[in-house]
């Protein structure tokens, strides 16, 4: 007897132990009266013993029926909590969700999505993880996450790519700065700065734009001093030892001992994307990225 006829006949025999009635439970069961005492019968000459009792008036288990009905009860109670359970996870309504961000998502893009997404998607658990940009592509490849936001562009066979923001770049400056008398500043007008920027250990990916941007425009980067965390880059900018580039996404959490102008020029933006692997079809990845795509735009 396989599995599926095995559960087919001692669902049956539950029904029938709860009702004590052979016409209701046919009933219940959608079936003729005489297939389920078929299937009865098939069961105990299967298992070699009575379980039910029969006269013309009542029907009663046996006490090896009863036993067998209390085993199989919350076996078939296990069983129905199985199903549901993994009919949610397969429709994307829970399990877990592993998500990366690097430094620019932090602040709004990645918070508001995943309020949503809680929201829409209550009993899927999300976990969450800083990785900078090199990092996450190295973790997506090897299945360590599912999601993550990273500076783009990033173009690969193997994952999708989703761009969500291209923010402006800002020069941040100490408070008597020159540049705080002008209200806008171009490239070439960082040439004679002194730079303070991320090290290339976290802020791989974003220096490497940096250098693309000011090279596209003739401008060398006169880096002066690097530090690890944003602490530190605004506390060296505050103290006059420098300046530093900042994304338009950062600009609101500076503070006050420092001032901000925006870098005019058309392809001076840093390309925040969302990425996933191509073989992740999970419901709730899609689900995210679905929230994620249509989150209203930053004012």
């Amino acid at each position: 007897m396989d599995a599926e006829a095995g559960l087919e006949l001692t669902h049956s025999f539950t029904v029938v132990a709860e009702e004590l009635n052979f016409r209701r439970s046919a009933e219940r069961l959608n079936l003729d009266q005489s297939a389920l005492t078929r299937r009865i019968q098939k069961l105990e000459h299967i298992l070699g013993f009575a379980l039910f009792e029969r006269t013309t008036r009542e029907v009663s288990l046996t006490p090896a029926g009863r036993t067998f009905y209390e085993e199989n009860a919350r076996l078939l109670q296990n069983y129905s909590r199985s199903v549901k359970a993994a009919k949610l996870v397969a429709e994307g309504k829970t399990g877990v969700l592993r998500l990366c961000y690097m430094a620019f998502a932090a602040t709004e893009l990645m918070p508001h999505a995943v309020s949503r997404f809680r929201r829409l998607y209550p009993h899927v658990e999300v976990n969450l993880r800083y990785i900078r940009t090199q990092g996450q592509k190295l973790a997506l490849a090897h299945d360590e996450v599912d999601i993550g936001y990273m500076i783009g562009p990033f173009d690969h066979s193997d994952f999708h790519s989703l761009l969500l923001t291209a923010d402006p770049l800002y020069v941040v400056t100490p408070r008597n700065h020159r540049f705080t008398r002008l209200h806008e500043v171009r490239p070439a007008d960082l040439a004679e700065e002194e730079l303070i920027l991320g090290d290339m250990i976290e802020w791989e990916a974003y220096r490497w734009r940096l250098n693309d941007m000011f090279s596209g425009e003739g401008v060398p980067l006169n880096i002066k001093l690097e530090a690890s965390n944003t602490l530190a880059l605004l506390g060296l900018v505050a103290a006059g030892l420098g300046v530093t580039v900042y994304p338009e996404s950062l600009i609101g959490f500076l503070g006050r001992n420092v001032e901000v102008r925006p870098i005019i020029h058309p392809d001076f933006r840093i390309q925040t994307v969302l990425v996933w692997k191509r073989a992740n079809r999970a419901k709730a990845v899609r689900h995210f990225v679905e929230v994620a795509k249509n989150l209203p735009a930053r004012g």
